[in-house]
């Protein structure tokens, strides 16, 4: 704590978020009204009684947008009010301003909303039975797989399920907007995606772009959330202020961000695995039923994450694998921390698992045989380098002592009749770079003051990930200065345009290697200057912690002096730069290419303890070993390992988000929706960083932490069905996340659930 100045703010709760900022004194406020059924045709929506409540009320609906009532990226279908019907339970189909909170929210509830109920959808495979896709399916096919099959002495078939996941963020989705000159718009933001909402509120203002300045200071957390899913908020607050000419705060109560907003996609997969006698996989087929929701938000690029991690960590040489996107009427489902893969991970996981029953062998032994091995090629014809599956994998056997493990938990199993444990063993193989290629580029500005201090803007948003330390760090090591004289500016759209989201894992990697390149640029100018006032060649000098050497030794030149010497000279102390990914490609007819700049390796170990009676369980203990190789900051690095896999564990064990039959969210609070607390997470965690590598797509030879380590919780599943097996030998398996007490009761009894 004591290397993060940030954090002394944070535990003192001195840390501005957007409803901490001081409102100006005409500031409006703003509550929505949603809709009260998962698919509605609008009748009326009389705003009599809402007017009534006070003078300051103003109810705006769909017909007020100037713009283009349309926020949808991708495809054209997601209005920002519904103009004749409503798709899902919880849809805001109205605007309330009023001169308080408390007013425009008691406003909103007073809207008489006449609506007809229509015929609604909730089940993904129900959708596909109807032909309702968002777009159209994709598939990967490689080898023969049919043929394979044919060969294969062990072949085995299934159903998976995996439930959504809701994001909780500690701050909710929020924005304030403010009229400016000249029919301008300043937009303050909780967005991964700056550049997203400036697109948004442009179009659905009518406006141009460079009408419209979007800032995001800082999240209170977002994982996914807040990368298109805030671009509405912005549009609601923008059409507040443009339409009142007053600034406008519009900022959600938690009960109606849950209930409005999308979570990670369920999916319900079937699969089919075949390998030979000695446990080589052969072949094997998937298809994904994607539960999109009611619109296309990110689906394609979550189901195309999953395609291109549909065999985990292991060679597969036949296969096919088809994904498809289900329309129904949910909120739309969106991104969420491992976009995708958690979901594929979990279906080669459990096929792995039905296969090792099968052939009466441990899944670790399947494991370990058909890792990716250095100069493998993945499925979709990229080349695997620098593969680091098999070093993790027997790195994590040994610091969790494996075989001492597995005979220590069959003894307590055979001395305990009411209480039984499980392990079992989860590698990670986890591609990074945006999978829409144009994505992976980024760009940053940064200025060296006449005292030598230097700030650094960039389109990466710190979210309590701290991506603004590991660019400061990048910024620093770049000029050979200490990181105490570097200032990470807030994001903003004057600053840095045409930014990415900060998603995929790649926040550090584009944006620090745009700083590190707008360093150098100014460090050469620098050096250039340093050599001239030292009548040595350019070649000689090197800047280390705000010294100048000459040949490595140090001078009498410091970094201020050397800096104030070059502004009397007139050199540019500013300088723009831009790192867009290269060798990345992708053919999306063929599906072949290779779609990520390296791949991030890991392996993790579970052991769980299940109370039989109670049927529930208790995470004892864990290992990871975790590839970050020249890792930015291990400390960050470390909490965000630790994170992600609680993350993990809580979306494979507790977190049971749960719609009715009619579509109604009934997890709609925190006292419906667990999450996991200190005490869930295991007492014993240890984490071991494998030794770093090169890995020259990035800055300084790190490696991305944000999303892989997130899949190490799905080790927590299996664990507890082998706890589960040891209870019941003789139960029957289903591959449906959360694993909650209600499905650890049903196994036990043998029922359905």
């Amino acid at each position: 704590m004591k290397t993060i100045d940030e954090s002394i703010a944070h535990l003192r709760g001195e840390t501005s978020y957007i409803d901490d900022l001081p409102e100006p004194k005409d500031c409006l406020y703003a509550a929505v009204r949603l809709s009260e059924c998962a698919r509605g045709k609008i009748l009326s929506i009389d705003p009599g009684a809402a007017l009534a409540l006070d003078p300051s009320v103003i109810v705006l609906g769909a017909a007020d947008l100037p713009g283009e009532n349309q926020i949808g990226f991708t495809k054209p279908d997601e209005p920002v009010l519904p103009e004749a019907e409503w798709e899902y339970w919880g849809q805001p189909i109205a605007l309330v301003l009023a001169a308080t909170r408390e007013l425009a929210r008691k406003a909103a509830a007073a809207l008489a909303v006449d609506y007809q109920a229509l015929p609604a959808r909730t089940d993904p495979r129900a959708a596909a039975a109807a032909g309702d896709f968002i777009l159209p399916s994709r598939s990967i096919v490689w080898g023969e797989a049919e043929k394979a099959f044919e060969n294969c002495a062990f072949v085995v078939t299934g159903k998976v399920d995996s439930g959504g996941q809701e994001h909780v963020y500690l701050e909710t989705q929020g924005a304030y907007a403010e009229p400016r000159d000249n029919g301008t718009i300043f937009v303050i933001s909780s967005t991964q995606g700056p550049t997203g909402v400036q697109q948004a509120v442009a179009r659905s203002q009518g406006l141009p772009m460079n009408k419209v300045e979007v800032e995001a200071r800082r999240l209170g957390g977002a994982f996914g959330g807040k990368e298109d899913q805030a671009a509405l908020w912005a549009c609601l607050a923008a059409l507040g202020a443009r339409l009142s000419k007053r600034p406008v705060k519009l900022y959600l109560d938690r009960k109606t961000d849950i209930r409005a907003t999308g979570k990670r996609h369920p999916y319900s997969s079937d699969f089919k695995i075949g390998a030979d006698k000695e446990g080589n996989i052969l072949a094997f087929e998937a298809e994904y039923f994607q539960n999109s929701g009611c619109s296309c938000d990110l689906s394609p690029a979550i189901l195309a994450r999953t395609l291109l991690h549909a065999t985990g960590s292991y060679r597969v040489p036949n296969g096919k694998v088809v994904g498809h996107m289900c329309r129904t009427n949910l909120p739309s489902f969106t991104a969420f921390r491992g976009f995708g893969a958690p979901q594929a991970f979990f279906v080669f996981e459990a096929a792995l698992d039905a296969l090792a029953q099968a052939m009466k062998l441990p899944r670790e032994e399947l494991q370990r045989k058909n890792l990716y091995r250095e100069d493998d090629s993945s499925y979709f014809g990229m080349p695997m380098k620098s593969v680091r599956a098999e070093e993790a994998f027997g790195r994590l056997t040994e610091i969790a002592s494996w075989d001492a493990l597995k005979a220590e938990i069959n003894a307590f199993n055979a001395a305990h009749r009411f209480e039984k444990k499980g392990a079992a063993i989860l590698p990670v193989c986890f591609g990074i770079s945006f999978t829409k290629l144009p994505m992976n580029q980024a760009g940053a500005l940064v200025h060296v003051y006449q005292d030598g201090s230097v700030l650094v803007s960039t389109g990466a948003i710190e979210m309590g990930q701290q991506v603004s330390r590991k660019i400061g760090v990048v910024a620093a090591r770049s000029l050979g200065i200490p990181l105490e004289w570097v200032r990470v500016e807030r994001t903003s759209t004057l600053t840095v345009a045409n930014t990415v989201p900060t998603a995929a894992s790649t926040g550090s990697d584009l944006n620090g290697m745009a700083a590190k390149a707008a360093c150098e640029e100014i460090l050469s100018r620098l050096t250039t200057k340093a050599a001239e006032l030292l009548s040595c060649p350019a070649e000689a000098i090197a800047i280390r912690q705000g010294r100048i050497l000459e040949n490595g030794k140090e001078t009498a030149l410091g970094w201020k002096e050397l800096v104030e010497a070059a502004h009397g000279s007139r050199i540019d102390l500013s300088a723009h730069g831009f790192y867009a990914t290269p060798g990345l490609f992708y053919d999306m007819k063929t599906e072949r290419g290779s779609p990520f700049a390296y791949h991030v390796y890991g392996a993790a170990c579970v052991v769980v303890r299940l109370d039989v009676l109670r049927a529930r369980c208790k995470v004892e203990s864990a290992y990871i070993v975790h590839d970050s190789s020249n890792s930015l900051d291990e400390k960050v690095d470390l909490g965000q390992i630790e994170g992600a896999f609680a993350q993990g564990l809580g979306w494979t064990l507790l977190e049971d988000l749960r719609f009715g039959p009619d579509g109604r969210l009934l997890s709609d609070s925190l006292s419906t929706y667990k999450l996991p607390d200190i005490s869930f997470v295991p007492e014993k965690l240890v984490v071991d960083i494998l030794p770093g590598k090169d890995n020259p797509l990035t800055p300084f030879n790190s490696k991305a932490v944000g999303e892989p380590p997130l899949q190490y919780g799905i080790a927590g599943y299996f664990a507890l069905l082998e706890a589960l097996r040891a209870a019941k030998p003789e139960g029957e398996t289903r591959y449906d996340i959360p694993f909650i007490p209600e499905k650890i009761e049903a196994f036990l009894r043998g029922r359905a659930l």
